[in-house]
């Protein structure tokens, strides 16, 4: 008799730690952990933006579209300052010079200062990768906890990206 209930004790405590494990590992799978370097030689964690929402806006300079997107995170930017929201515009040009996509950190700079956004790197697309980035441009939006909160791939030239992206901050506001 005891050592059926030896036995239930040992089993049932077995499965318990199994179901801790796997909820941590899905809950390890939404956490946005990234380490991307800003045009200005900072580098920017993901550890010290925890309790803001945060807009990563992944592009390529040469992308139509670019341009578009670097407005709307710019709209997005003036819409939360000051309310915990920070964006970025991630730029996934290569920092090789023998690549045919290279960009430099100045004219990374020239954009950044045209369109009045924050630029970061992610010249191997290491980062994108990670938190699910399957094409260009795209944006991740991560919750004050860390959490992947919502994607977007993809762009509409004739959509309205400051809305789309403020309807969703707002909702992790």
């Amino acid at each position: 008799m005891l050592t059926r209930i030896r036995k239930a004790i040992i089993i049932s405590t077995f499965a318990i730690a199994m179901a801790m494990v796997l909820s941590v590992s899905a809950w390890a799978q939404d956490r946005a952990d990234f380490s991307l370097r800003a045009i200005d030689g900072a580098t920017v964690t993901s550890e010290s933006l925890r309790g803001q929402v945060v807009v990563l806006a992944f592009g390529a300079s040469w992308l139509p579209l670019t341009r578009n997107q670097m407005e709307g995170v710019k709209k997005v930017a003036d819409q939360y300052a000051g309310r915990n929201v920070v964006t970025y515009w991630v730029s996934t040009d290569s920092e090789n010079l023998k690549s045919k996509n290279f960009v430099a950190d100045d004219e990374l700079r020239g954009l950044a200062r045209k369109y009045n956004v924050k630029v970061l790197r992610d010249p191997d697309g290491v980062i994108s990768k990670k938190l699910g980035v399957d094409q260009l441009p795209s944006v991740v939006i991560i919750d004050k906890r860390g959490n992947i909160s919502g994607t977007a791939s993809g762009l509409d030239p004739n959509a309205d990206l400051a809305k789309q992206l403020a309807a969703r901050v707002d909702k992790i506001l």
